[in-house]
């Protein structure tokens, strides 16, 4: 009955869209899952010319959250009369290339007719001219077609007014960066995906010394020299590089940015222990993301002055259980990622010394069950994942003691049916008041009797359960977390008959099925009429006008999320 084979399942990766296969999302404010399988450039290998409102693939913890443009929203309750404001905003929208300027209306409404022509999509080179000197202070035109030199003027019009640019994405080039030299009141600029900036353009941000925030990701063109140009922006607080692979040497210039909290350097490759030293002097540093770089034990140890860093990624680098003398010297350190370091159980016995964890990932090494032994003390942990490892039942043990545990990652463990009996039972103690909130078991060793042992965690919301053998029998257990906003059971098992159960989760926000070949159209029936607040649903039919019509009974679907089907051309 079931088919969640590893090549099965593998298909979570990399799911085919035909015909027999739909995915339907709609823009929401819920937080996606994500999860350790996450391939390392999730963000980046969406469609460059696609909005990033959406996101295709077969698990519910890879949905994409977007960036949402600032709008008014014109959906209303039926009878209910929309404002002057609002009617008034709509209207000239649909009339903008009747208008040669809007600088004579106030500026914070020119500054929502602007969002809702980029929102709408409805704004062009032609119409941008209408905002010339309006004063606008935010212009979010990230990934919007047709962005490119001939754009600046208008921008750089807003002078002295402007505070927040998103560029990313665009054809922008270091020639239109010279039309930013006089709005000097700028204090966040992103220009992510700008291919067409290079150093030459960096100098032209000299001057911009109240910027806060700065983002080049995933620019080729810059090098260690072209940074010289952040030595002079004194009040930023954020600097986002990522892969940006020429910058090797140029953290140099960052010693004096004594404001900085945040620099964001994943995937830079170039990245080496050398590049580690300057960023010593960084005091207010309090995130720093490094993986995927060829920093090693040697390099950390420049870092154990960072007394107010919270954050530390160092997911793929090349470092052994040995770099973890250098961070008990961070006495603020709460989040740790060492995803993906190939750490053994060797050393392990030094986690007991990060007492103040609250996040700690070590999804994808290869500890044991040994190891877990050394994590009992870290009572402070909220967040363990251990994705991937050979953990197995007997190691669930040393987590009981972790009681302020809300999220837990198991999935491709060897953690089977019993060894979830641990993990239950230790939260029976706490008067049935679970902590857990989310919990992945995508395990194909997790059955209907491992579901049972979870009935007590009452309190979880999110539950991933993508390559684990559930039955419609074992759907039965379901009943009893009436909190689940995220379903995902995707092993093969179900039938029509399970998705009853399911239907009685109220609080549903997301929903993945896929995978189980023998629902019908009679499960969309089922829950049309019942999960008012599903935002997100995946599954796999072939009969698509069936699919529609029930899923439009959704009360959701019906109102404010109706915009977001018509996008998708359903």
């Amino acid at each position: 009955m079931f088919s969640t084979s590893p090549e099965r399942r593998a298909t979570r990766r990399s799911l085919s869209f035909a015909p027999s296969s739909f995915s339907i999302f709609y823009r929401s404010n819920s937080s996606s899952i994500m999860s350790g399988k996450q391939e390392q450039d999730n963000e980046d290998s969406l469609t460059r010319g696609l909005s990033r409102k959406y996101c295709k693939c077969g698990s519910l913890k890879w949905w994409t959250s977007s960036f949402s443009y600032p709008a008014v929203d014109f959906h209303l309750r039926k009878g209910e009369c929309p404002s002057l404001l609002d009617l008034c905003i709509q209207k000239i929208n649909e009339d903008i290339d009747k208008y040669n300027t809007l600088s004579m209306l106030p500026r914070d409404i020119s500054q929502l007719i602007f969002n809702n022509l980029v929102y709408s999509r409805r704004l062009t080179s032609t119409s941008l001219e209408a905002f010339r000197d309006c004063a606008l202070q935010d212009l979010y035109l990230g990934e919007y077609d047709g962005v490119n030199d001939a754009w600046m003027d208008v921008i750089s019009s807003q002078g002295s007014s402007l505070l927040s640019v998103d560029l990313s994405g665009s054809d922008v080039t270091d020639f239109g960066l010279t039309y930013l030299k006089d709005c000097e009141s700028l204090i966040s600029l992103n220009l992510n995906y700008c291919d067409q900036i290079s150093d030459h353009g960096l100098e032209c941000i000299t001057g911009l010394s109240n910027l806060t925030s700065l983002s080049f990701r995933r620019n080729d063109s810059i090098s260690a020299q072209g940074m010289s140009a952040f030595s002079g922006l004194v009040n930023l607080v954020k600097l986002d590089l990522e892969r940006c692979p020429g910058i090797h040497g140029g953290l140099v210039h960052l010693q004096g940015l004594t404001k900085l909290e945040s620099l964001n350097i994943k995937w830079c490759n170039c990245i080496t222990d050398s590049d580690m030293k300057p960023l010593s002097e960084l005091a207010s540093l309090k995130s720093l993301e490094i993986s995927s770089s060829k920093v090693t034990d040697f390099g950390i140890s420049f870092l154990k002055g960072l007394r107010k860093l919270v954050l530390l990624n160092l997911e793929g680098c090349l470092v052994t259980a040995a770099c973890l003398d250098s961070l008990a010297e961070l006495p603020a350190l709460s989040n740790l990622n060492l995803n993906r370091c190939n750490l053994s159980n060797s050393g392990c016995e030094k986690f007991s010394r990060l007492e103040n964890l609250k996040v700690l990932n070590l999804g994808f090494n290869v500890i044991t069950d040994t190891c877990l032994v050394h994590l009992k003390g870290l009572t402070k942990l909220e967040s363990l994942n251990l994705d991937s490892c050979k953990i197995g039942d007997e190691g669930l043990v040393n987590l009981a003691g972790l009681k302020q545990l809300i999220c837990l990652e198991l999935s491709d463990t060897e953690v089977g049916s019993n060894g979830l009996r641990h993990l239950s039972g230790f939260l029976r103690k706490l008067c049935g008041l679970s902590s857990l909130k989310s919990l992945n078991l995508d395990a194909y060793q997790i059955t209907d009797a491992g579901l049972e042992n979870l009935t007590s965690l009452t309190g979880l919301t999110d539950l991933d359960l993508f390559g684990a053998q559930i039955s419609d029998f074992g759907t039965n257990y379901l009943k009893k977390f009436k909190n689940l906003r995220s379903l995902e059971i995707c092993g093969g098992g179900l039938t029509d008959a399970g998705v009853k159960n399911i239907k009685e989760l109220s609080s549903l926000v997301c929903l993945n099925l896929s995978q189980n070949s023998n629902l019908t159209d009679k499960t969309l029936e089922l829950i049309s009429g019942t999960l008012a607040d599903l935002c997100f649903l995946r599954d796999m039919w072939s009969h698509f006008a069936c699919f529609v019509f029930h899923l439009i009974k959704l009360k959701t679907a019906a109102g404010k999320y109706t915009n977001e089907i018509v996008r998708l051309g359903l």
